[in-house]
C-alpha cells in the first residue's frame, strides 16, 4: 500500500507540473493585460507609463522567465500575490475554500441520495414503467446545461416562494438554518448532474451483479432477496459508484464556477472568474493549481477506499 500510495504521489506530481503550464500558458492567450484594463482603451498614457506598469508586474520578461519565477515560488508553497487586491494568493483561496467545500458535501450528497437508491431499484424493476422513467429523468438531468438549470431554479422559486439568492454567506457554524437557507438550493442544483450520471452507473453495475452466479448461488440456499441485494449485490455494486463519485467531486469542483455566479456565493470557481476577468494572473494560476492539486488526491483517496470495500482488492 505504501509503495502505491508513494507511486501515486509521483504521479501526481508529474500532473501538476504538466497543469502549472498549461494554466500559466493559457491565461496568456486571454486578449488585454492587467496594464491595459488599469489604464483603460481610451486613457491617454505615455509609453514610458505603460512600460513601467509592465516592469512592476514583471510582465516586460520573456515568458519562460516569467514561469521561472511563479514555479521557483509555488515549490516553497507562495502562490504569489494578487495583483489586484494585494492579498496572499494562498490567503485569498483559504478564505473562498469553505463555500466551495460545503457547496460540493451538499451537491454530491444529493447526487448519492437520489442516484444510488434510484439505479438500484431502476436495476431491480429492468424493463418496467419505473426502470423507463428512471432512465428518461436521468437522461433529462443529464441534458440540461448546468447555467440554464441553475438560472431556471432562481426564477422559479423566485416567482413562487419570493426566494431569491443572498448577497452575503453565512458560515454554518454562526448560523445553520441561514446558512443552508443560502446552499442547499444552490447544492441541489450542482448535485442534479451528478445524480444522473451516479444512476446510471449503478444501474449499469447493479444489472452486471444481478447476472452472476454467486447471486444465483445464495438465492439457492433460501437466502430472502433484501439479504441477497444488500448483503451480496449493493458491496459489489458500489465499487464502480465509488470510482464515479470520485470523478464526480472533481467535475463538481469545476463546475462550481457557474453555480457560484449564478446563485452570488463567495468561492473559489467565483474567485476564478473575477480573476480572469481582472487579468489577475496570479490569482488564477495559483486557484486552479489549488483545485487541480484536490482533485487529484480525491482521485488517490477513492482508489485507497477500494480496498476497504472489497477486501480482494490489494495494493503491492
Amino acid at each position: 500500500m505504501q509503495r502505491y500510495i508513494a507511486n501515486r504521489f509521483i504521479a501526481m506530481l508529474i500532473t501538476l507540473i504538466g497543469v502549472t503550464i498549461i494554466v500559466f500558458l493559457m491565461i496568456r492567450l486571454v486578449p488585454g493585460t492587467i496594464v491595459e484594463l488599469m489604464m483603460g482603451t481610451e486613457a491617454l498614457t505615455s509609453y514610458e507609463s505603460i512600460e513601467s506598469l509592465r516592469q512592476y508586474f514583471g510582465l516586460d520578461l520573456p515568458v519562460h522567465i516569467q514561469y521561472y519565477k511563479w514555479i521557483s515560488r509555488v515549490v516553497v508553497g507562495d502562490l504569489g500575490t494578487s495583483w489586484r487586491s494585494g492579498i496572499p494568493v494562498l490567503q485569498f483561496i483559504l478564505s473562498r475554500l469553505p463555500v466551495t467545500l460545503e457547496l460540493t458535501l451538499i451537491a454530491i450528497t444529493v447526487a448519492l441520495c437520489i442516484g444510488v437508491p434510484t439505479g438500484i431499484i431502476s436495476a431491480l424493476a429492468r424493463n418496467s414503467w419505473l426502470d423507463n422513467s428512471s432512465r428518461i429523468v436521468a437522461l433529462a438531468g443529464l441534458s440540461f446545461p448546468l447555467p440554464w438549470l441553475g438560472t431556471l431554479l432562481v426564477l422559479i422559486l423566485s416567482l413562487t416562494i419570493g426566494w431569491s439568492p443572498s448577497m452575503t454567506w453565512v458560515s454554518p457554524f454562526e448560523d445553520l438554518l441561514a446558512n443552508l437557507k443560502i446552499m442547499l438550493v444552490p447544492g441541489i442544483c450542482l448535485g442534479t448532474v451528478s445524480a444522473a450520471v451516479i444512476m446510471r452507473m449503478t444501474r449499469s453495475s447493479m444489472l452486471d451483479i444481478l447476472s452472476q452466479d454467486y447471486m444465483r448461488t445464495a438465492r439457492a440456499k433460501g437466502l430472502t432477496e433484501r439479504v441477497v441485494i444488500a448483503g451480496h449485490a449493493l458491496k459489489n455494486t458500489l465499487i464502480p459508484v465509488i470510482t464515479v463519485a470520485g470523478l464526480q467531486i472533481g467535475w463538481l469542483l469545476g463546475g462550481s464556477v457557474v453555480v457560484e455566479e449564478i446563485f452570488t456565493l463567495p468561492g473559489l470557481g467565483r474567485l476564478v472568474l473575477w480573476a480572469i476577468y481582472q487579468r489577475d494572473y496570479p490569482t488564477v494560476q495559483g486557484t486552479v493549481l489549488f483545485i487541480a492539486f484536490m482533485f487529484m488526491v480525491v482521485n488517490v483517496l477513492v482508489d485507497i477506499l477500494y480496498a476497504f470495500v472489497d477486501p480482494r482488492i490489494r495494493y503491492d
